[in-house]
């Protein structure tokens, strides 16, 4: 359990960084021109992408286990990791409350990026499904 775990960490560090990149180039090209609602749309199918090949590649370096509880403690401590990122950086970056935060994913844009998470979070454990059916 604790190299999934540790693949968890580095799922969401790999995945993180690559958001933060496109996040910045969403928010402050994209949006401007084309609204925050299109932006994410456009961002989500690319950070998603990344997320697959990042994850594939983390459960080899790892090595987790071909069991759905490893592969499930590793997507859930990747998506702890970044719900917990994303309201730091909601608190500390941008001065919102954790209530504005919270409140934030009842519009479209924040929750469709919800459900890109949790995708993503779903992303080892699919990626087992798919090797056992292969």
């Amino acid at each position: 359990m604790l190299r999934a775990l540790k693949a968890g960490f580095a799922y969401f560090a790999a995945v993180f960084a690559a958001g933060f990149v496109l996040g910045s180039l969403r928010a402050l090209v994209i949006a401007p021109q084309l609204g925050e609602a299109i932006a994410v749309v456009l961002e989500l199918p690319v950070i998603l992408a990344i997320a697959w090949i990042a994850c594939r590649r983390i459960v080899g370096r790892f090595n987790v286990p071909a069991s759905p509880a490893s592969r499930l403690a590793m997507g859930a401590a990747a998506f702890v990791l970044l719900m917990g990122a994303e309201l730091a950086l909601a608190v500390f970056g941008f001065g919102r409350t954790v209530s504005e935060h919270l409140a934030s994913y009842w519009s479209a844009p924040m929750a469709t990026g919800l459900l890109g998470q949790i995708l993503y979070a779903l992303f080892p454990l699919i990626q087992l499904r798919r090797q056992t059916h292969s």
